[in-house]
């Protein structure tokens, strides 16, 4: 399934895609999409819906974060081999934490926050935790996933690397996920998704999850470690190569850029970059 919440920011309602890419409307079956609803077995019965029952959603509302009530949203660093460019690659995962204030609907503006000067993208994988997970094997990670979802991990170089900390993850609207949130089901290998980023119509970044370091289920196995993954915490698994700060020159993001992003079978974002005001 591809499930979707919908309408405006705080008044989202659930919803899927059916098998024609219509909008249907899940808000008579269930009240959101949240940690209630993302294990197999609500996942099982909500598949059993027949869709073409559900109502359909005229026009062309806005789509919002894909999941309420994000618990933790957790980052890796530097898990693509050839976004390393030489440097070596890490015994283990390089983790961060982002701020769930930063979250925002796939297609929402991205305001740069004051002060910016070198805001990056990053087309990333989003896992999305749908049981709890504690000390888990690797082979058995996977279990615990509810399903995929494109996040675009976007970054505050200056704040980031010129003040020594992880601020310029966080910042308002830096974590844009969506369109859909993809059932396991429906994903066939989840280490073999191709991702693109455009910036103003041209090519930044392209890559294939299959040269990740670490896969996904290692790192639902390994985080599960040091902390318990709750339903719908979601995990951003790194980025492939070309994003601002490796390239030559470098290119920040500045206002009037579009960006538009996606992975094969997740659905694609975009977004217009618009100036601080205030």
């Amino acid at each position: 399934m591809k499930l979707v919440r919908y309408g405006r920011p705080g008044k989202e309602k659930p919803g899927l895609i059916d098998e024609e890419g219509k909008l249907r409307d899940l808000s008579g079956v269930i009240a959101d999409i949240d940690a209630e609803h993302l294990s197999d077995k609500a996942l099982r019965k909500l598949a059993k819906i027949e869709q073409a029952s559900l109502p359909l959603v005229r026009g062309n509302p806005r789509h919002g974060v894909p999941l309420a009530r994000v618990g933790k949203l957790i980052g890796v660093r530097n898990n693509y081999r050839d976004a390393l460019a030489g440097a070596p690659i890490p015994a283990e995962p390089q983790l961060f934490n982002k701020a769930i204030s930063c979250l925002a609907g796939p297609d929402d503006a991205l305001t740069l926050p004051k002060g910016s000067k070198k805001t990056d993208w990053e087309v990333e994988l989003g896992v999305v935790i749908g049981t709890r997970a504690r000390h888990v094997d690797e082979a058995d990670a996977l279990l615990h996933v509810a399903g995929y979802c494109v996040l675009n991990d976007l970054t505050e170089r200056a704040f980031q690397q010129e003040r020594g900390s992880d601020l310029g993850k966080g910042c308002d609207g830096f974590g844009p996920i969506g369109p859909w949130l993809v059932t396991r089901d429906e994903v066939f290998d989840v280490q073999y998704l191709d991702l693109y980023l455009d910036v103003n119509g041209k090519r930044m970044q392209t890559g294939n999850t299959d040269t990740m370091i670490f896969s996904v289920a290692y790192l639902v196995s390994y985080l599960s470690r040091f902390m318990t993954l709750e339903p719908g915490d979601v995990i951003a698994t790194g980025t492939p190569p070309g994003t601002g700060l490796q390239r030559k020159p470098q290119r920040f993001l500045k206002a009037g850029d579009t960006l538009r992003l996606g992975i094969a079978g997740l659905g694609e974002q975009q977004q217009e970059v618009l100036a601080w005001q205030g």
